[in-house]
């Protein structure tokens, strides 16, 4: 089953949500506009929006208000992908060229500023002082994380605190907020919000980690970029901290991260490596932790359809495999 089917029933709402984002980013500088509308039109599963209606349908659910939180969160999720790539010098964002190749990489940060000026500006219109708390503290948290992924960049000596605590950062806090965001905008109770942000939280450090398996387990053409592009990049995920307790690899590593222009063949050996040496294995085990402390948070919340979907998106999660 696609990821879609499992909340069909939000189809109409996410259908005005996107005519939303689109209509926000919309700029009277035409470089502005082009580049800011390339990576909308690249797509994605705009699954933080689908994370606010949710946790929307707990409370008192409208739409309106779910869109101004909606619209804001995935903006501000668009913008980080910006920057990102202006970090890890990608090429390629969803099998498309990025705005920083296209253009250049002043040209992306300032896009990736007016994206996070403009998801500002949009929620505004939510007269909620609490709101907009939490999101300027997920803002700065995610800007904590871009820092963070260049300063462990290439760096073989980091440890698993440090890769848990930056994915929370660079994925899962703002997947948690989404759920928090719209229990706060459809003013859900205390408990229950703060059960949404515990799921969010959990399945967002999940998906990030299944992500980052996926860099090794998954083709080209699904990824939409090369295999290993993390870990070219200097990004050291979950399987590359669990293989560099051999200390050969760490060896190797250091080597192809000593090379100017390393080859297809001395990436494939690692990569190689780390597919057949327990550590992908590793790595999802700590996944399926994750996503057995999300079920949990759902225990909390009360039963409706919503609560079915928010499981079924952590079993297909789970079940993210290639």
């Amino acid at each position: 089953m696609k990821l879609a089917m499992i909340y069909s029933f939000l189809k109409q709402d996410l259908a005005t949500i996107e005519d939303a984002v689109n209509e926000t980013i919309q700029s009277n500088n035409p470089v502005l506009r082009e580049a800011s509308s390339q990576l909308l039109r690249a797509g994605g599963k705009r699954i933080r929006p689908v994370f606010v209606l949710l946790a929307g349908k707990f409370g008192d659910y409208d739409i309106e208000r779910m869109k101004a939180v909606a619209v804001s969160l995935e903006l501000i999720h668009t913008a980080s992908l910006v920057h990102d790539d202006v970090i890890d010098e990608a090429e390629m964002r969803r099998g498309e060229p990025t705005i920083k190749s296209k253009w250049d990489n002043r040209i992306a940060m300032y896009t990736g500023d007016y994206i996070f000026a403009r998801s500002l500006e949009n929620l505004s219109t939510l007269n909620n002082p609490r709101a907009h708390q939490v999101l300027a503290e997920t803002m700065v948290e995610l800007c904590l994380g871009e820092i963070e992924q260049i300063r462990d960049k290439y760096n073989l000596d980091q440890n698993l605190r440090h890769y848990l605590r930056r994915i929370k950062r660079k994925t899962a806090i703002l997947i948690a907020t989404s759920c928090r965001m719209g229990a706060i905008a459809s003013n859900v109770n205390k408990q229950e919000e703060m059960a949404l942000f515990r799921y969010g939280y959990y399945v967002g450090m999940s998906y990030q980690i299944i992500d980052d398996v996926l860099d090794f387990t998954a083709s080209e053409q699904e990824l939409g970029k090369p295999a290993g592009s993390d870990l070219l990049q200097g990004n050291i995920t979950l399987p590359v901290l669990y293989s560099l307790e051999d200390q050969d690899v760490k060896t190797e590593l250091h080597e192809l991260f000593q090379k100017e222009d390393p080859t297809a063949e001395d990436l494939s050996r690692v990569i190689n490596t780390i597919k057949t040496n327990g550590s992908i294995e590793r790595s999802l085990a700590v996944s399926d932790r994750y996503l057995k402390k999300a079920y949990q948070a759902l225990e909390q919340l009360p039963q409706n359809k919503a609560k079915q979907t928010l499981k079924g998106i952590a079993k297909y999660i789970g079940k993210r495999r290639t």
